[in-house]
């Protein structure tokens, strides 16, 4: 029997700050939807909960979990280790959960090329403006100015990767962002991707 009747992968990625965590846990308070916590080497922010939100983990305990290979994609960013669980993943998706990933272009990358015997289907978020896009730095980082400019300085870098993508959906209001992400995933991804909208919205974001 194909596994294909089991669980699917669903991958939200962007550039920091689009807001991709806020539209995850929307997603999968749905049934049969579960979030993919992933392990990492960066301190809790505010109010996150290890097992909750993140595993955290030293970064050399995070080295060994790579050199068993227990990852089922991993990605060094900003200075920091993110990791998903390949055991974890696996066991959710054979119990027929649908897995969503909050994860960057590296991990996608490494995902998809793994050819698994799943459905997939990645999505880009972008943010409706850069200017919208720090304000949401500043507030997450708490003024924390020299990470905000750090996770602005990739932006652009982050915003080529776009392409790499089956969707690419934009964040300006996130109930209708939401709904969009959900009718393409009950769609089974069949809404054809409008390259010229996106590419003239990419044009307004590097200004």
């Amino acid at each position: 029997m194909s596994s294909f009747k089991k669980g699917g992968i669903y991958i939200l990625s962007s550039p920091s700050g689009a807001g991709k965590t806020t539209l995850v846990k929307k997603i999968t308070k749905n049934k049969n939807f579960s979030v993919s916590i992933s392990h990492t080497t960066r301190p809790p922010r505010q109010k996150e909960r290890n097992g909750k939100d993140y595993y955290f983990t030293s970064k050399n305990h995070f080295k060994k979990l790579i050199k068993k290979k227990e990852f089922l994609e991993h990605a060094k960013v900003f200075d920091h280790y993110y990791g998903s669980s390949k055991d974890l993943v696996l066991d959710k998706l054979n119990k027929g959960k649908n897995v969503v990933f909050d994860i960057d272009w590296q991990g996608t990358r490494q995902i998809r090329n793994k050819k698994l015997d799943y459905k997939l289907l990645t999505i880009f978020i972008l943010p409706p403006s850069k200017t919208e896009l720090f304000k949401r730095l500043v507030k997450r980082e708490r003024k924390n100015m020299k990470t905000v400019k750090k996770r602005m300085k990739g932006f652009k870098k982050d915003l080529s990767r776009w392409k790499e993508y089956d969707q690419v959906v934009i964040n300006d209001n996130l109930k209708k962002c939401y709904n969009k992400i959900m009718t393409l995933i009950k769609n089974k991804n069949k809404t054809e991707l409008n390259k010229y909208v996106i590419n003239q919205h990419i044009k307004k974001l590097l200004i």
